[in-house]
């Protein structure tokens, strides 16, 4: 039986299952960075990178709760489950507050992985389980969570200078991969990158309506992903123009041990007052 050919675990293109070395993106066979990323997209599947960010705030939530001395449990939708605000501003909530008085820029990327009730964390992750593998999908599972990540801080960051005083939740960081993904159908053209960018273009819309409606939503957070998400698109190329590179994997997990290391550091901090 003929040899059946496999996917590069660093570039997800089909190669040769007799070729030592991927004849697009040079990646060797050999290198034992190879086989870990091979085992864990193997035990994990394609969206491991999804399932850890989504694992992430689903811990994180839980542990705000479980730090909150008084639950939000009754029946109003916005605030049942609701975490306290002092557990949130200790766990790393960003803003004016926490920057200016506070100096804790890093709060910046903690936010986008703390949520303010269970509705919350539910339409973000279901949005997130949505937008993200389309993103890593077009661009790669490392430039999504790079998207993620910077997308989320730069969404953040321009809620802080408009002035917004505390403001969590994953919301800005979704808005960055919509970004991406305007980027990709408007740069891309064609029947399938028109489609895109009318789909998401709609979605977009649709979510500054929802912003402008519901009381309490940051739409300066979101405004700033779905920027940041567009420009890091441009920056970062998709995968029919560039694949992925050895520098954005490098990069992806850089974004990983420092979103770690803050919600870590938020976590001992919290533990210790």
């Amino acid at each position: 039986m003929a040899n059946m050919p496999i996917l590069c675990p660093r570039c997800r293109r089909l190669i040769g299952s007799n070729e030592t070395v991927c004849s697009w993106c040079g990646a060797s066979r050999a290198n034992p960075l190879w086989k870990t990323i091979a085992w864990i997209r193997g035990s994990l599947g394609d969206d491991w990178v999804v399932q850890f960010i989504i694992i992430v705030n689903i811990v994180f939530y839980i542990f705000s709760l479980i730090l909150t001395e008084h639950h939000s449990l009754n029946f109003n939708a916005f605030s049942f489950l609701s975490p306290g605000q002092s557990s949130l501003f200790l766990l790393g909530a960003t803003g004016t507050i926490p920057i200016n008085e506070y100096g804790r820029f890093w709060s910046l990327l903690s936010a986008n992985y703390l949520h303010g009730g269970l509705l919350h964390i539910v339409f973000n992750l279901i949005a997130l389980h949505r937008m993200a593998p389309l993103v890593s999908q077009e661009y790669g599972s490392s430039r999504m969570f790079i998207i993620y990540t910077f997308g989320g801080i730069g969404g953040f960051m321009l809620s802080y200078l408009a002035g917004i005083p505390l403001t969590i939740g994953a919301s800005a960081a979704i808005c960055a991969l919509l970004g991406s993904l305007l980027y990709y159908g408007k740069n891309r053209g064609g029947t399938h990158g028109s489609i895109v960018f009318r789909e998401v273009g709609g979605w977009v819309f649709s979510l500054f309506v929802f912003g402008l409606i519901v009381p309490g939503i940051n739409n300066w957070g979101h405004g700033g992903g779905v920027i940041s998400g567009l420009l890091l698109g441009m920056l970062l190329g998709y995968n029919e123009k560039k694949p992925e590179t050895t520098f954005h994997h490098i990069l992806a997990i850089v974004c990983g041990l420092a979103t770690i290391g803050c919600l870590v550091w938020a976590g001992v901090f919290r533990l210790s007052q």
